[in-house]
């Protein structure tokens, strides 16, 4: 496998389709205000990222789903204040964010990123072998990141966020999100390139 497309798959490893809409979100969101139990639609379309993300900040799987818990409840609890105007995912995130912080208060642990979600490695033992080395190669790269670098992956490839809800979560354009982002690939591309040379 080259090393563009190791690096391609590994960073994008999943679906990555830019700002899909989440399926009739806006009646989901309306129909929960008036009747608490059609929260559960809510819930079951964002509690894996949620999860994910919260695991990939915690590195605890018992504390990252009471977090996720906590999440959806305060979420439930706060959603008759929520005015919907596209912006769900960031809304919910920024939640989740800082639940992860009120974890930080008392312990302080992050778990790596390439722990929140392993790749599946091929049959053929060469190439698992191959991958394995550029895994690990790009996992210690990632490591040094600075957190900032940290979180702008996790809300990605993680959480699953689109450029807009990263924008919007992290107040920052949609363009000015994107270019830090492609940047950041570039040059973890290029560090893993110089790496296996």
């Amino acid at each position: 496998m080259g090393k563009k497309r190791f690096m391609t798959e590994t960073i994008t490893r999943t679906s990555l389709t830019e700002d899909c809409e989440k399926p009739d979100e806006a009646n989901l969101i309306a129909a929960a205000k008036k009747d608490p139990r059609e929260f559960g639609q809510i819930y079951h379309l964002y509690i894996q990222p949620i999860s994910r993300y919260l695991y990939s900040r915690i590195g605890s799987l018992p504390e990252a789903e009471d977090a996720t818990a906590q999440t959806f409840l305060a979420a439930l609890e706060a959603l008759d204040r929520y005015h919907h105007k596209g912006h769900f995912a960031a809304w919910l995130f920024a939640i989740a964010r800082r639940k992860a912080m009120d974890h930080f208060r008392t312990q302080r642990q992050q778990v790596s990123l390439e722990n929140a979600e392993r790749v599946p490695l091929e049959t053929d033992l060469l190439q698992q072998v191959i991958q394995t080395e550029q895994i690990a190669a790009l996992a210690k790269l990632i490591s040094a990141l600075p957190e900032e670098e940290h979180e702008l992956i996790r809300l990605r490839y993680i959480a699953e966020l689109s450029f807009s809800e990263i924008g919007r979560l992290l107040n920052r354009s949609e363009d000015a999100v994107k270019k830090s982002l492609y940047r950041l690939l570039a040059r973890l591309q290029s560090q893993l390139e110089v790496s296996h040379e």
